[in-house]
């Protein structure tokens, strides 16, 4: 029994819909489906829909189908069937047994096209892909009817057959549909809805040479399902009247489904086109579909990014009819909320510089208790080893301080983490006269971080034991753009604002625990970020860290440099 209250979640149109549909009895279960073409790698806008699609049947007690419309094999592969249902799984939805392909109806549709063939509602049509368009005209001129239009019934039903037989090139004839050339809606001048192409197809092989369009394709596959919300963004919502006209001349379905439309996702310093996303790939401008740098699901996967934090992030957009353009700090800001709560922290310096306790014992060594996530008390703890030369981050430390550095400097006193306070004594420089190491002195009253005598000690640094350090290779990253809207102009080759620093590597040292890190697992560098043991990686026997993302937002916004904290 369906118990959603609208008072659970933030209400949007869809949700307010499918409600109201529920409530008045007029779906006796809702139905969904998300329908990608298997011709690239889902992205993060295909996230939202995903989130939407499935959130909605599972909120309402439904079911939500997995299909590929694959009526395009020139662009179709199996890889991209493949990676479609990995992606799904990841971001924690499962279609159960409803997983189809627009292939699995073709000889439906073909049924479909010659019964509207018989109403006088098709034809079959000669004209040129380019005198097609010129027939079609403009949105402000009315079209002109193709000379083919007034075949007979029989004739048409003889010339579709005869496509289907191959009996003629690829190009060489078309199905129309038989609607308004004076439409203000130019796709519903007549537009194409079978076509011939000579192309093998990665689920039916051989078996056709004509194939339906997308536009007449879509809601027949919803019709045969019983999808009853039909769940699209906004450019198809001048297609609505066609996938209407589809629907009005079919008879006896199980539902008669309905289109929605809302507004896509569009991201800051990010691209969407499965096109532009593909030029990178093949002209190896990144690595690979799963570049973490990319914002497909895949490369969010190897980036790191936890899956609650993107349905999170899917949630907090919203649904809107409004075209809109979405600061990535939001959905950074939600892999951070996610990953406090739950990554463990460890302890790892990126630009290491040598500190050396003058009054520790140079064959001491002793260990601290760390507590392995302050947000959740049962991760426990574990033991870091310390010793009298330890590795600090080198920005922790300034010879001539501005007034409000309170890290290390001469004369400073400072805490490290979890072990002792420690005074700066002086440095030692190369030959070039660049610090290379720190000397300090101890308080042994201090076990802990702790100051009996109250004190006050105003920062707190990191470290890591350099007897017992490890390394750890480290990509550090970057946006891939240096522009918010990297294909805002047409004209413009987006390509140009790559960003030339969007991947740095480098070697971190680390604590001891760090080596051992499971591939696929996520770690916060405490006051460093979060990082990722690269899960593709770990399978060749290699532990790299992915930067997943810094512990704040620190990049400038509007002109104004953001403000760091004192540590």
């Amino acid at each position: 029994m369906n118990t959603f209250s609208l008072d659970e979640k933030p209400l949007h149109f869809i949700r307010q819909i499918i409600h109201d549909d529920v409530a008045a009895g007029r779906q006796p279960e809702v139905v969904t489906r998300f329908p990608p073409e298997p011709n690239g790698y889902l992205h993060i806008g295909h996230a939202k829909a995903i989130c939407l699609d499935f959130g909605m049947a599972r909120e309402f007690g439904g079911r939500c189908h997995l299909r590929m419309d694959d009526t395009n094999p020139a662009k179709e592969e199996r890889e991209y069937i493949e990676s479609i249902q990995a992606d799904v799984r990841w971001l924690g939805f499962d279609w159960g047994k409803h997983f189809y392909h627009a292939s699995d109806f073709f000889g439906r549709m073909y049924e479909v096209a010659e019964r509207l063939i018989e109403k006088g509602a098709a034809y079959v049509c000669d004209l040129t892909a380019e005198e097609w368009k010129e027939y079609r005209g403009v949105p402000t001129r009315p079209g002109r009817e193709s000379p083919y239009r007034n075949r007979s019934v029989a004739e048409n039903l003889d010339l579709f057959r005869r496509m289907r037989a191959g009996e003629f090139r690829e190009g060489e004839r078309c199905l129309r549909a038989k609607m308004d050339m004076a439409s203000p809606n130019i796709h519903l001048r007549d537009p194409v809805i079978y076509r011939i192409l000579r192309q093998a197809h990665p689920h039916t092989g051989a078996q056709w040479c004509v194939y339906p369009t997308y536009d007449f394709a879509h809601p027949l596959e919803d019709a045969f399902e019983g999808v009853t919300h039909s769940l699209c963004t906004l450019e198809f919502e001048v297609h609505r009247p066609l996938y209407d006209w589809v629907i009005e001349h079919l008879d006896n379905l199980p539902a008669r489904p309905r289109q929605y439309e809302f507004a896509r996702l569009n991201l800051t310093y990010t691209i969407m086109s499965k096109r532009k996303l593909l030029q990178l790939v093949r002209e190896k401008l990144v690595g690979g579909w799963d570049d973490p740098r990319l914002p497909t699901l895949c490369g969010l996967r190897r980036r790191g990014y936890p899956p609650a934090a993107i349905r999170d992030f899917c949630e907090r957009v919203g649904v809107t009819k409004y075209e809109s353009l979405t600061d990535v700090a939001l959905l950074e800001h939600c892999v951070r909320d996610e990953l406090n709560r739950a990554a463990p922290r460890r302890l790892a310096v990126m630009r290491p510089l040598k500190l050396i306790i003058e009054n520790y014992p140079a064959d001491r060594t002793e260990e601290f208790p760390a507590v392995n996530n302050p947000e959740n008390p049962e991760a426990g703890t574990r033991r870091l080893p310390f010793s009298r030369e330890l590795w600090i981050e080198r920005d922790d430390f300034m010879e001539d301080p501005p007034k409000n550095f309170y890290r290390l400097a001469p004369g400073r006193e400072v805490r490290l983490r979890y072990a002792y306070c420690v005074t700066c004594a002086g440095v030692e420089r190369d030959a070039q006269g660049n610090v290379i190491a720190v000397r300090c002195a101890y308080d042994p009253q201090t076990r802990g971080g702790n100051t009996p005598d109250g004190r006050k000690i105003k920062a707190t640094i990191h470290w890591v034991s350099a007897a017992h350090a490890v390394p750890l290779p480290v990509r550090q990253y970057d946006r891939l753009f240096t522009v918010p809207e990297p294909d805002a102009d047409p004209a413009a080759d987006f390509t140009s604002f790559l960003n030339p620093d969007s991947l740095r590597e480098t070697t971190a040292l680390g604590e001891p625990d760090l080596a051992a890190t499971p591939g696929g697992t996520s770690v916060q560098f405490e006051r460093v970020g979060y990082y990722y043991a690269d899960h593709v990686d770990a399978r060749a026997g290699r532990l790299i860290f992915n930067q997943i993302v810094p512990l704040k937002d620190s990049r400038p916004r509007d002109g104004v440099p953001a403000k760091k904290e004192n540590r």
